[in-house]
Parts: structure tokens; sequence; C-alpha cells
């Protein structure tokens, strides 16, 4: 479904607050929707990822803990998205602690941090990164920010497993990389990263036939959480988009199935030699082709592939958080503190990759990561 708004528009922010801790019915988590199913992909990893996470120190228990862990985060009532993971985590850590047991409340990553600041949950997981406006509803009522420790690199091409924001063009336009500067000149219009407005190909340097032709952008909604994510990663946080931009949801078909906005929109480009397209490679067609991502003018730039996200290189790469309360300069809850070292030991890793949809860390972002827990 494609949508039209003036572009005079300002998105509005997530409400959140008490009556969030269960997710309104009808939603789901990062533009997913309920009733669709989601695909387990072959637990086989590629000799990359088994070496990654082989350089991952092993879990070595600081203490010996017991009692219940209450976790709430990325799921639905009819779909088990991260319960499948936790679950496999839950009988390894157990190996460990077989005192311990844990409480799955597993409603939309809308509902994880208001468990936290309501006192119902103990670790949040979330199914995307941490929402400012999530994180300042913590802080208005706890007094200090909540802590969030990246547990897992978001997947490359898996629904509903924050896969990776790519952008494309049409098969016929001969430009291969896009800064994101010049992404936030095409797609914004307030340009808090980029300099200015790019509304032709020819500002992007392209002559002949491309020359004046105006750029038609197609994107997901504005006020989708993949929009949301754009808006502070791409554009800065600037709220202001290109009033052209053609935005797409997802579309109920009378047998129940769903046509993925993502689909619609590299449907869409492929019409389109003069378009340019925020999608993912799961939707791709012989029509479009993607672009390679860098900071730079001068480069490097990187395409969206699993070693370039789990290595930080692809400049749109997205991670999974585990939220905690911790009060600044106090020691965490020793039960919680040793989950989450588990999870970030070799072990915990192992997890990730032997179920197949979100990507390990590296041994240098685990190290980063055990830090902020000490």
């Amino acid at each position: 479904m494609v949508l039209n708004r003036s572009c005079t528009v300002v998105v509005a922010a997530f409400l959140l607050g008490v009556c969030c801790c269960l997710q309104v019915p009808g939603q789901s988590d990062t533009g997913a929707v309920p009733g669709t199913k989601t695909e387990t992909l072959p637990a086989t990893a590629s000799s990359y990822e088994t070496e990654i996470v082989a350089s991952i120190p092993r879990y070595q228990p600081e203490q010996s803990v017991s009692g219940v862990i209450r976790v709430w985060g990325h799921g639905h009532v009819t779909l088990k998205w991260m319960q499948q993971l936790m679950t496999l985590w839950e009988e390894g850590f157990s190996r460990y602690h077989p005192g311990i047991k844990i409480r799955y409340e597993m409603h939309g990553t809308s509902s994880a941090i208001p468990a936290l600041f309501t006192g119902v949950g103990d670790v949040a997981i979330l199914g995307e990164e941490i929402n400012s406006e999530a994180a300042a509803a913590f802080k208005q009522k706890m007094h200090h920010p909540p802590l969030g420790v990246e547990i897992a690199t978001g997947s490359l091409d898996v629904r509903n497993f924050d896969y990776a924001q790519m952008f494309f063009v049409h098969k016929d336009n001969p430009l291969g990389h896009l800064t994101l500067g010049q992404l936030d000149g095409v797609f914004g219009a307030e340009h808090l990263r980029g300099s200015r407005n790019i509304r032709t190909w020819d500002e992007l340097g392209l002559t002949g036939e491309w020359k004046d032709k105006p750029i038609t952008p197609y994107g997901w909604r504005i006020d989708d959480s993949f929009g949301i994510f754009l808006e502070q990663a791409l554009l800065d946080g600037s709220h202001r988009w290109n009033c052209a931009l053609k935005e797409f949801a997802h579309i109920n078909r009378p047998d129940g199935s769903i046509y993925d906005h993502g689909q619609q929109i590299l449907d869409a480009l492929a019409k389109d030699r003069y378009g340019i397209a925020v999608s993912n490679l799961r939707y791709s067609n012989p029509e479009v082709k993607s672009l390679a991502l860098g900071l730079q003018l001068k480069g490097p730039y990187y395409q969206a592939s699993k070693q370039n996200l789990v290595e930080r290189k692809y400049p749109l790469a997205r991670f999974i958080p585990a939220v905690i309360d911790r009060v600044p300069g106090m020691p965490i809850e020793p039960k919680v503190k040793e989950f989450l070292r588990y999870i970030l030991s070799r072990e915990g890793q192992e997890v990730i990759v032997k179920d197949g949809r979100y990507l390990p860390l590296t041994k240098d972002d685990v190290a980063r990561q055990l830090q902020k827990l000490e």
C-alpha cells in the first residue's frame, strides 16, 4: 500500500508508558504482521561465523546463582520470535546454574523497557535498537538511563529479525555506491547529515539521459519502526523527509497472505528507471541492484553482507540490545549479570549461530559489551 503525505508532516514519536506494557492488538515488531509465518533458516553456519565465534572466550561463572529471571521482549502472542533463541540460552545457562528459571513475557519490543521501570521485568530483550522515547520514559521514572548491552548483530535478510537496511536503484542506473550524506540529500529535507537537497540524478554526477531527471524515492512508512530507525541512522535525528517519498505499508491479501512493504517497494522500483529505494535483498528482483554505502566520498564503500554487518563496516548495520535497570555506581543483580555474561560468551554466541537468524558479535565487540557489566 503506497501512502502519500504532506512534506510538512513531522512524525509523532512512539507514546510509551505503563499502558504499553502489552502490545496493541494487530501490531507487531519491526514492521511485521501477525498471522504471517516467520521463516527459520537452516541451522548451518558459514565458516566465517564459526571462526568469529570460536575466537570468543568461553563462559566462566563468577558466582553461583539461582532464582527466576523475568525476561520481556521481542515476540508476539502467536509468533515466538525471540523465545526460540531464549529457550536455547536457558538450556545452556542452566547447565552452569541449575537453580535458574527463565520466565518469558515476549509481548513485543514496545512492552520491554516499560516492564523494567514498572518493576515486572529484570531483562528487556528488544527486536531493534533502543527507542529514544522509551529510554526517556525510563529515565523520567527511574531518574537514570537504562543500561543497554548489545548481544547480537541484526540479520542480513531474515524477516522479523532486524534485517539490514539496503538501498537500491534500477539495474540501468550507472551508480554503484552512495554516501549516507548523499542519501540524506535524497531522502531528507533538513539535512543534519548532508548539506543540501538532492532531487535530480545529475546532482549525483550522472549525465546524458539522466541529466535533470527527477529522483523518485521509495521507502517504508515514515512512522514504521524502520522509518524511525532511518531518521536516526541516516537523517541524523531529523524528522523531515523529502515530500516526494512514496511510502509503503503491508497489504493483507484476500487469501490471508501478506504483500510485504519491502516487496512492494522493489516491485515499484523495477518499473521506474529514475527511482531509488530502501528495502532488503530478500525482496530483490532482476530489474534492481543494491548500492554499496560509505561515510565519505573517497570511500571505502561496503555492500551489506554477513561479514560486513558483523564487523560493523556496513554503515547501517543493526544491533540487538538487552536492556536492564542499573543504578549508576551500583552492582548489577548477580543472576542478571551472569545471564548476560553467558550470552556474551562463546557458548552464548554459538547459540545465535545455531539458531541461524541473527548474527553473532566479534570478540572485540563482546569485550566492549562485557565492560558495561562491571
